[in-house]
Order: C-alpha cells, then structure tokens, then sequence
C-alpha cells in the first residue's frame, strides 16, 4: 500500500470543500485507521474564542468518511454517513487537533468508527464514533 499516493489523494479530493475551508488535512494511514489536522485559530472559533464544536465534528465526520472510502471499491460503491455523536472533553483556543479514526466494524453494508481528537500535546479534546453505509452506485 503506497500510503503517500492515498493520502495525496484524500487530499486532492478536499479541495473545494469544508475541508479546504477549515484547512484539514490528511497525513497518516494505516491498516486500520486514518489521521487527519485542523489548525485552531479565528477560522475554527467560536464567539468566545474557542474551538467550535461543529468543526471538531466536521473534522470527525471528514476523517470517518474519508477512511470508510479507503476500504471500499469507489468504482461500484460510495460512503454516506447516516449517524455521528461526539463528546467535547476540553476546550482549545489555538494550536493543532489530530483526529484519528480507528475502525470497530467494518461490514459489507456498514463501517462503525471511534474518531480519537487531540491536541499537539495529546490532550483529549474530543471522542466522536460514526456509522457509515455503504451504498451502492446506479
């Protein structure tokens, strides 16, 4: 597996998006899981100065379905997210959050994901899971 050209890739495919807006990138992969960074600064802020929760789980969701893609053949098949719950654990102002998406289930028909967010200081911010559906294309 040539993680270097898939991450590219992932990357490539955010252009455009929230992903590009919220500056997340793709940087680790593996067997069984996906990493993803989002820098926290104004663009991620809430009013008071702190990470958003809804681009925390934006981040969630995008490394959940971006790492449900890479077990799939995208030829034939596609990835929805039908449910996502995440927990806020600690507030951050600036710096650097990992998500990490590790793999529970992976089914024929669904994929289950425990998404790990933590800071530059591995901090726990956050813990999202996330289902997934595979579908088929028409």
């Amino acid at each position: 597996m040539d993680t270097t050209a898939v991450l590219k890739k992932f990357n490539e495919y955010s252009k455009g998006t929230l992903m590009e807006t919220l500056d997340i990138e793709y940087i680790a992969l593996g067997t069984d899981f996906l990493t993803a960074k989002m820098p926290v600064n104004f663009k991620v802020h809430q009013p008071y100065g702190q990470l958003h929760g809804g681009a925390t789980a934006a981040l969630a969701e995008s490394v959940g379905s971006a790492a449900s893609n890479f077990f799939i053949d995208t030829k034939s098949k596609f990835i929805n997210g039908i449910q996502l719950s995440i927990n806020h654990i600690k507030s951050k102002r600036e710096g650097v959050v990992f998500a990490t998406a590790k793999n529970i289930h992976k089914g024929k028909t669904t994929h289950l994901w425990e998404i790990t967010i933590v800071d530059e200081n591995n901090n726990l911010i956050s813990v999202a899971k996330m289902t997934n559906i595979v579908l088929t294309k028409k």
